[in-house]
């Protein structure tokens, strides 16, 4: 699914257009014991409920493809026939309707998924879309629509207990201690089934949601798709992206060469916003590699990052360049000092060798806050019109200076 697709489904969870009828739920406790079953009639909601279980349904289909919504593709002897998909398709068809198969999704998440003691709530929801015919000019007519989409979500809600506060008690103007019992959290993960590719039906594919970036719950995704390929977190692929480099460029794995790679990889991430295709943007193993090659890295050392990825990746040759580097900080990290660059600016940080020594080298300029107060650059004059303890040699600096 793309992100218009997605946009178009999260339409449907608006209270007012009461395109869903029920929410089930589960309430599991941290023993994993089922407390309670919901079957809730939304129509008897009020308004403010409404609002608040549609913005947690919601929820499933929100944050970045690639990194928080990605594809689960099932393999085509599983469609129709395999108990996973069996199960899918029979709550997509009921509507969420069918208890038992109600109970066999429960069960599925309750044996695989390690909430670390935690309670839990898992909800249910199903709606029947008529597709809009949508023409060249993006204009919707109802009256033409010739295609349904019956669909379903999934999520999976920790519970927590709300801590006790002075609370003001208006019919006896007072404040006491009080407490507002158990709250639902917003989803820690979930899922849409079947996907709405092009605008259609594609039992093929689910949307799935974490809202981790680095645990997707692949255990939870076994039991309950057993898809052939569990995709990778998105900081597990920086993980494996980072190791394959410090692995395989050794020495030549500088400073020049990370700052050079970072900012073509960025310039990719940028030019697929600015190109506003709904898809996920995608860097192939051998576009980093021609990368690695314009920042000077020898062809011996790109061979041996080229295997390191095949290892680390498997088969996925294909991935997300906003996972594997941090678009919006470039941190330098020593065992004495740690350094939050603008990436807009990192090539003013450079590094010299002084005295037998490497150093980094950042420009001081105007607007430099030390511990919350306002330093100005310049040299202290000790009167002889030098700086105090500074060589009169611009390029060297004496190993007793501060």
């Amino acid at each position: 699914m793309n992100r218009k697709e997605i946009r178009e489904i999260k339409k449907r969870f608006k209270p007012e257009a009461d395109n869903f009828s029920h929410i089930y739920g589960c309430y599991v406790n941290a023993a994993k014991e089922v407390v309670s079953e919901m079957d809730l009639q939304i129509m008897t909601m009020t308004q403010e409920e409404k609002e608040m279980y549609m913005n947690i349904l919601k929820k499933t289909l929100s944050g970045s493809l690639g990194r928080n919504l990605v594809d689960l593709e099932f393999a085509t002897e599983q469609v129709g026939s395999s108990d996973e998909h069996t199960m899918l398709q029979a709550l997509r068809m009921s509507g969420c309707g069918d208890e038992n198969m109600r109970e066999v999704l429960y069960r599925r998440i309750i044996e695989s998924l390690d909430m670390e003691e935690k309670s839990y709530v898992i909800l249910l929801a199903a709606d029947s879309y008529d597709v809009p015919y949508k023409a060249t000019g993006d204009e919707d007519w109802d009256e033409d629509s010739t295609d349904q989409f019956d669909y379903f979500v999934c999520c999976i809600c920790p519970v927590k207990d709300s801590k006790s506060a002075l609370r003001y008690f208006a019919e006896e103007k007072n404040f006491r201690e009080a407490s507002t019992g158990t709250l639902l959290s917003a989803p820690i993960a979930g899922f849409m089934f079947p996907a709405f590719d092009g605008r259609a039906t594609n039992i093929y594919n689910a949307l799935y949601y974490t809202r981790s970036a680095s645990d997707i719950h692949e255990e939870l995704i076994q039991a309950v798709f057993n898809v052939p390929r569990i995709p990778m977190a998105a900081a597990s692929q920086k993980d494996a992206f980072d190791s394959a480099l410090n692995d395989a460029l050794g020495d030549e794995c500088r400073m020049d060469v990370v700052k050079s790679l970072h900012v073509q990889i960025q310039e990719k991430v940028q030019e697929y916003k600015e190109s506003r295709e709904p898809g996920v943007p995608e860097i192939d193993i051998d576009d980093v590699s021609e990368m690695l090659m314009k920042s000077g890295v020898s062809d011996d050392r790109i061979s041996d990052f080229t295997e390191e990825c095949r290892r680390n990746f498997g088969d996925q040759t294909v991935l997300n360049p906003g996972n594997l580097i941090e678009s919006r900080k470039f941190e330098v990290k020593t065992p004495e000092a740690r350094i939050a660059i603008d990436p807009e600016h990192i090539f003013t940080l450079k590094t010299r060798v002084i005295d037998g020594t490497e150093y980094l080298m950042i420009p001081m300029g105007e607007g430099v806050v030390v511990n919350g107060v306002d330093v100005h650059a310049g040299e202290r004059d000790d009167g002889d019109g030098s700086a105090a303890g500074m060589s009169d040699d611009p390029e060297r600096i004496p190993d007793n200076a501060e």
